[in-house]
């Protein structure tokens, strides 16, 4: 598994788009926090850059990966290698060289401008969202063969998760506002990583003062220990089932 793993690693370094994407990341954590006179409006500015370019390219560029490594996939099963070992080391592979890249681009400004919790948290939530989005781009692929179905799929999913829903959202909350819907609101923000991970930040930043009596139902569950303990395992769960149902559909899947 390890030099499959090694082997995946130094094919995505070589190639440009990581690069860009380094640069990209680093281009945006730079000028959010030099072009914004305080470093909180500059954690605002790269919170919704980040949740939106993040969850893009993790999605796209590991699903088009998988989709172009599909002759170096099929010679690595006709070997005695188990099926599982393979897809984790692409897993793995994909997973270390874009969260290197988030890294090195905006968790070196992040540590610099930003307060030391609150920079480790968005550095964290920057890992688990890259991992989620992997974890979703990879189930793509299997549930696809069709290289043009299953990129579609994953188009399809980041603007699900990245646009409709908070549209989605706020739909429900209009429509519903004579009823006691806030609490029932927290639930359905587990329903969509991008959501969850932005209200931790904002609750961290204490911006819930102005998101009305929502924004305190929010701080009383998610501002709490335990309610981030919760928080970190929705995002984590959301990394593992996606990635355990596509390995369990890789290993029975007739290539």
């Amino acid at each position: 598994m390890g030099r499959i793993f090694k082997y995946v690693m130094l094919d995505i370094v070589k190639n440009k788009f990581v690069m860009v994407y380094t640069i990209i990341m680093a281009l945006i954590g730079w000028s959010a926090f030099t072009l914004e006179d305080s470093s909180a409006k500059g954690i605002l500015t790269l919170l919704n850059l980040i949740l939106l370019t993040i969850p893009l390219v993790s999605i796209l560029f590991s699903a088009i990966y998988i989709y172009n490594s599909a002759e170096f996939i099929e010679l690595l099963i006709s070997h005695p290698i188990k099926r599982k070992k393979i897809w984790i080391s692409l897993f793995w592979g994909l997973n270390s060289s874009l969260i290197s890249a988030f890294i090195i681009g905006a968790g070196i400004p992040l540590l610099i401008f930003a307060e030391a919790p609150l920079s480790f948290l968005m550095i964290g939530i920057g890992i688990l969202i890259t991992t989620i989005f992997v974890s979703l781009a990879m189930l793509c692929t299997i549930v696809y063969k069709d290289k043009a179905k299953g990129i579609g799929l994953t188009i399809v999913l980041w603007i699900y998760f990245a646009l409709l829903f908070d549209g989605l959202l706020l739909f429900l909350l209009f429509q519903l506002a004579d009823y006691p819907i806030e609490q029932p609101m927290v639930l359905m923000t587990a329903l969509s990583p991008i959501d969850l991970s932005r209200i931790m930040i904002l609750l961290q930043l204490d911006t819930s003062a102005i998101m009305g009596y929502t924004g305190a139902i929010f701080k009383e569950f998610f501002g709490t220990t335990n309610g981030m303990i919760v928080s970190f395992g929705l995002l984590i769960l959301w990394t593992v089932l996606p990635f355990l149902y596509s390995l369990y559909r890789f290993k029975r899947k007739d290539l």
